[in-house]
């Protein structure tokens, strides 16, 4: 049976943490062993994740000292490779970063570990991102190109991790880890079949205009291409929030070069993905399509 660990960063999660930990536990194949890392909660999460550990000898917590600021993009990942050191080498065939407000149906797991055994060249996957509006089910990854996994939910075959690792510790590693994949020939995909809600909008803790501004960052720190950025925010203009995502994006997107900021990945990297984004504006085969 292949095994698969979890890391799962937190931050002032106590509203949503029991959902997550009630979905964990009820999975019909339960993990080998799941890390979780308080990253200076100043809420009740510590006190909720020290609880469930006395009964669950397989979950750990961390608890990381309080910075007193949400490190945007950068402190998700610190938290995580904190997890991650603890792990075992044996611990592991698939590598999962699960966020803390999330529920999902108890065969979740094992209906993702399915999917990377059917496709061999499955390097990198997740299931798709929803919220409840009104009651109602909504997709939440609906125009995301189909290489990506939100960053909530990514679940990495072992052999794949170690072409891809390290996490960049930035905002846009949960693009950049994709990319990487795909240029050392693996593919990556949202199961689109695999539905968890995530009970926090994203961005939420940031609001609106710097969870766009943020993203907009994101881009640049990935290597986007600045014509393909361009049209993104166009095509951001004709769908909700319209101008105000569209100008967030761009003035992030911006802000890098503006900053003089230098983006992690090598050249190579960037031309890669510069070539894909290019491909795909002139309507050619690509990563994107």
């Amino acid at each position: 049976m292949d095994k698969y660990a979890i890391i799962t960063p937190v931050r002032d999660e106590e509203e949503f943490i029991k959902l997550t930990l009630e979905s964990v536990i009820s999975q019909t194949i339960a993990p080998a062993k799941w890390i979780i890392v308080d990253d200076g909660s100043c809420d009740q999460t510590p006190r909720i994740l020290d609880s469930v550990t006395k009964e669950y000898p397989w979950i750990q917590v961390i608890h990381r000292p309080n910075r007193g600021f949400r490190k945007s993009g950068g402190g998700v990942v610190e938290a995580f490779y904190d997890g991650f050191a603890a792990l075992r080498a044996t611990d592991w065939d698939f590598l999962v970063k699960l966020d803390g407000d999330l529920s999902f149906q108890s065969d979740y797991f094992q209906k993702c570990i399915e999917e990377f055994r059917c496709d061999p060249n499955l390097g990198l996957g997740g299931g798709m991102i929803c919220r409840l509006e009104n009651g109602q089910l909504k997709e939440d990854s609906i125009g995301d190109p189909p290489f990506h996994v939100r960053g909530a939910t990514k679940i990495y075959r072992r052999e794949c991790w170690k072409q891809i690792s390290p996490l960049v510790q930035a905002p846009g590693w949960d693009t950049i880890d994709e990319v990487k994949a795909n240029m050392h020939g693996w593919t990556t995909r949202t199961f689109r079949n695999l539905k968890l809600v995530q009970h926090k909008p994203t961005g939420f803790a940031d609001g609106s205009w710097r969870n766009w501004f943020k993203n907009g960052l994101a881009n640049y720190m990935t290597g986007y291409h600045p014509v393909f950025m361009l049209a993104k925010c166009v095509k951001r203009t004709f769908q909700k929030p319209r101008v105000l995502a569209a100008l967030a994006l761009w003035a992030g997107f911006c802000s890098g070069y503006l900053r003089g900021i230098k983006p992690p990945g090598n050249g190579d990297f960037i031309c890669y993905l510069r070539q894909q984004q290019l491909r795909r504006l002139f309507k050619r085969p690509s990563i994107y399509c």
